[in-house]
């Protein structure tokens, strides 16, 4: 069993550049066969316009194959729809899609950055300002793009298991739909959270019943690392960790609900798959190292985006006690593709020992960091 992961398409302004040969990220995870690949969120950006040309360090231009949907912010139906066409657009996308399935997730800039239900946006370039409005059109428009069972049953959802037989079982999560409002993130009782109380159960039972050797959790945000959400002024959160490395606060506390969760029903082989923060990195979580100690260790790898902004690393929050062992970011924001930074991961699951290796790679497949974990082992 092989696939691929990343993020983050077209975003922060680098569209589809045919000087650079579009989206050649693709071309280098379908040259692994993968058997399918996991778009960890932010397929589109909804919120992102695109210009034709952009000015880039040195005296170089960006050039941007540029369409009418793509000029403004989506907000009609026809707009979020035109940000789905756009991208296939592009020649290495087809071919990939040509010949890998995908397991699709969403995350914020499907509909705009780091939007919650019930905001009401202070963002002057909508006309429309009710976030729920704009996440109606554009779950329609990403149905269509993605049809997906579970999401076009009456009152469907974007959270569902895949099974790929004995060796993985696939838990991907919707961080966004359910969530409470952004905020400081500091609250000693929180049963919304990032996940609803209905999406948390629903995790827990289904980890339960798994009987795969490897239960991949593909999570459309990290968990250890801080990742604010400063559009109103405040100091808000987006994800989950706020910074705070003292007993879980706000929405670590669903996190931790289900670490305990996993630890006391003794489910192994579980690994957390993210992207969201535009840069690749490999995080530890140990509780020897960590404020809340009521669960097992366990990785979380980072890999992203394919074709956007790259971005300096996130703090660390060590309520988990996370320990980051791999880290390529950039030192300065929105790097364009065109100067790298752009990554995917890679998951191999042998058939015969049931070892599981993850390799983080650049654009050009280059790995750049290999960890092979051990089936059925406790605290690896």
């Amino acid at each position: 069993m092989r696939f691929v992961w990343s993020g983050d398409l077209a975003g922060q302004g680098w569209g589809i550049n045919p000087d650079l040969g579009g989206y050649r990220i693709y071309e280098a995870m379908g040259a692994l066969d993968p058997d399918f690949f996991l778009c960890s969120g932010d397929n589109i950006y909804a919120d992102g316009p695109l210009t034709e040309t952009v000015a880039l360090p040195g005296g170089r231009t960006w050039r941007n194959i540029t369409t009418q949907e793509k000029a403004k912010v989506a907000e009609t139906l026809a707009e979020f729809r035109g940000n789905f066409r756009y991208n296939l657009l592009d020649e290495n996308l087809r071919a990939f899609n040509a010949r890998v399935p995908s397991i699709i997730q969403w995350d914020d800039h499907e509909v705009t950055n780091n939007w919650y239900p019930g905001e009401i946006l202070g963002d002057t370039r909508y006309t429309e300002k009710n976030v729920d409005v704009l996440a109606s059109r554009a779950r329609q428009a990403f149905s269509e793009y993605f049809p997906i069972s579970t999401l076009r049953r009456p009152g469907g959802r974007v959270h569902r298991v895949q099974h790929h037989g004995p060796l993985l079982d696939v838990f991907v999560l919707d961080m966004r739909t359910y969530r409470n409002a952004n905020s400081t993130d500091d609250q000693p009782t929180d049963p919304q959270g990032i996940l609803g109380r209905e999406q948390l159960e629903w995790l827990k039972r289904e980890l339960s019943r798994s009987r795969a050797v490897w239960k991949v959790i593909a999570s459309d945000m990290p968990i250890g690392l801080v990742v604010p959400d400063t559009g109103d002024g405040k100091p808000n959160i987006e994800a989950v960790a706020q910074g705070d490395p003292g007993q879980p606060l706000g929405r670590e506390l669903q996190i931790a609900e289900l670490l305990r969760f996993i630890k006391h029903q003794r489910i192994t082989g579980t690994v957390w798959l993210t992207a969201d923060v535009h840069y690749t990195s490999a995080q530890h979580y140990q509780p020897s190292k960590a404020a809340f100690t009521d669960f097992e260790p366990f990785w979380e790898f980072v890999s992203g985006p394919l074709n956007a902004g790259a971005f300096p690393a996130n703090t660390l929050d060590g309520t988990f006690g996370p320990d980051r062992v791999f880290l390529k970011a950039p030192t300065t924001a929105n790097v364009s593709p065109a100067d790298g930074y752009q990554f995917f991961g890679e998951v191999d699951i042998d058939g015969g020992s049931g070892e599981l290796t993850v390799r983080l790679r650049e654009q050009d497949g280059t790995v750049l960091f290999t960890q092979v974990l051990q089936p059925g082992r406790v605290g690896q």
